[in-house]
C-alpha cells in the first residue's frame, strides 16, 4: 500500500529526494561474510591436514632401515617368519594399497598398529597424552604470564635499562638449544656434580615408591620443575617481544592521550587502556604455541625422560616403528592445524577491526 506524502509530512522536493536513505539491515550480508570466512578457514585446515597425511605417509615409508628386521634383531627368526610379520603389518603390499588402507583407518580414527609395542597407536597415544598436556599446558601458561609481564614493562618505556636487560636476556634464552639447556640444568641441579646436587629428580613423572595422593602430587610437581624451567626459558621471549612491540604501537594512540589529559596516572593509563588493546596479538600467539608446544616437547621429554608423547615419538624413531611415528606425526600436525584454526576464528571476535 502506497502512502502519498502531504504537507503534514514535511517539505518535499529536490532536497528531500537528495537526502540519504537510511542504511538497510546488514544482518544477512554480515552473516554471509562470516559464513564464507569460517568455511574458508575450515577448508584450508582440511586441505592442510590431508597434505600432511599424504606427505607423512610416504616420507616415513622411505626412511632407511627395515622395521621388521629391527624388531627381530638379536632373535632367532627365520626369513619365513619375517615375511609373515611383514604380511601382518601390511608391508608386503604396494605403497598405494598401504595408503588406501591407512586412509580408511583414519576415517574411523584408527591410527594403525605399533610394530614395536604390538598395540593400537591410538591407545598408546591416549596413555601418554596426559603427561604431555600437563607439561605443555603448565609451561605455556607460565611462559605467557612471564613474557606478558616483562613485555609490558619493557614496551612501556622502550630504550630504558629494564627494556634493554629484559630483551637481551629473553633473546639469549630464545637462542639457546633446548636440549643443551636441559642437560645443563640436569648437571647443575639434578646430578651429583652441580652446586646443588640432587635437588630435583629426573626420569619419570612420579616416584614409584610413593602411594599417597598428596605425596604423589608433590613428587609430580618436583619432577616437573626442570622440564618446565627449560620450556619457559626457551619460549617466554616470544610473548615478551610480541607484547613489547604491540604496546609500543599503542603508546601513541589518541585514546591514551585523552586518558592522560583527564588526569589519569601513568600506571592507570597503562593498565586500564593500553595493555588490554596490546594483548590482542598475543591471543593468536597463545593458540599457535599450544599446538607447537605439544609437538615441540619431544626434546624436553627426551632429555628429562618424561613419559609423554615426545619420548614415545623418540623411541619410535629409534626402531624405526613406522606405525607409531606416523600416527604421532599426524597427531602433532593436527594439533598445530587445529590451534591455527582456532586462532583464526577467535581473533576476529576479540578485535572488531579484522571482522569479516
Amino acid at each position: 500500500m502506497t502512502t502519498t506524502p502531504t504537507a503534514a509530512d514535511g517539505p518535499t522536493g529536490a532536497g528531500a529526494d537528495d537526502a540519504p536513505a537510511p542504511a538497510g539491515p546488514r544482518g544477512p550480508g554480515r552473516a554471509a561474510s562470516v559464513a564464507v570466512y569460517v568455511l574458508g578457514r575450515l577448508l584450508t585446515a582440511i586441505v592442510s591436514l590431508f597434505a600432511v597425511i599424504v606427505a607423512g605417509f610416504f616420507l616415513f615409508r622411505i626412511l632407511p632401515g627395515d622395521p621388521v628386521r629391527a624388531m627381530t634383531e638379536g632373535r632367532e627368526v627365520t626369513a619365513e617368519q619375517r615375511e609373515e610379520l611383514r604380511r601382518q603389518f601390511g608391508l608386503d603390499q604396494p605403497l598405494w594399497l598401504q595408503f588406501l588402507d591407512y586412509a580408511k583407518g583414519l576415517l574411523h580414527f584408527d591410527l594403525g598398529v605399533s610394530f614395536q609395542y604390538r598395540e593400537p597407536v591410538a591407545d598408546l597415544i591416549l596413555e601418554r597424552l596426559g603427561p604431555t598436556l600437563l607439561l605443555a599446558g603448565t609451561g605455556t601458561i607460565i611462559a605467557a604470564l612471564l613474557g606478558l609481564f616483562l613485555g609490558t614493562r619493557a614496551g612501556w618505556r622502550p630504550g630504558g635499562r629494564g627494556d634493554r636487560i629484559n630483551t637481551a636476556v629473553a633473546l639469549f634464552f630464545w637462542s639457546v638449544p633446548t636440549f643443551w639447556l636441559g642437560l645443563l640444568l640436569i648437571v647443575l641441579l639434578a646430578s651429583g656434580r652441580g652446586f646443588m646436587p640432587g635437588l630435583f629428580p629426573t626420569g619419570g613423572m612420579v616416584d614409584p615408591t610413593l602411594t599417597g595422593p598428596v605425596e604423589r602430587a608433590l613428587s609430580t610437581a618436583q619432577h616437573m620443575v626442570l622440564p618446565i624451567v627449560t620450556m619457559v626459558a626457551v619460549i617466554y621471549a616470544q610473548y615478551l617481544m610480541i607484547m613489547r612491540s604491540s604496546l609500543m604501537d599503542e603508546k601513541g594512540a589518541d585514546y591514551l592521550t585523552t586518558a592522560r589529559a583527564k588526569g589519569l596516572r601513568d600506571a592507570l593509563v597503562r593498565r586500564r587502556h593500553a595493555v588490554p588493546n596490546a594483548l590482542l596479538p598475543t591471543v593468536t600467539l597463545i593458540f599457535l604455541n599450544l599446538g607447537q608446544v605439544v609437538s615441540g616437547v619431544i626434546l624436553v621429554e627426551t632429555v628429562f625422560s618424561w613419559p609423554g608423547l615426545g619420548q614415545l615419538f623418540y623411541s619410535g624413531l629409534q626402531v624405526p616403528d613406522i606405525g607409531l611415528v606416523q600416527g604421532l606425526f599426524v597427531v602433532f600436525a593436527a594439533s598445530v592445524i587445529l590451534m591455527n584454526l582456532l586462532a583464526d576464528l577467535v581473533y576476529p571476535l576479540l578485535d572488531p577491526r579484522v571482522r569479516p
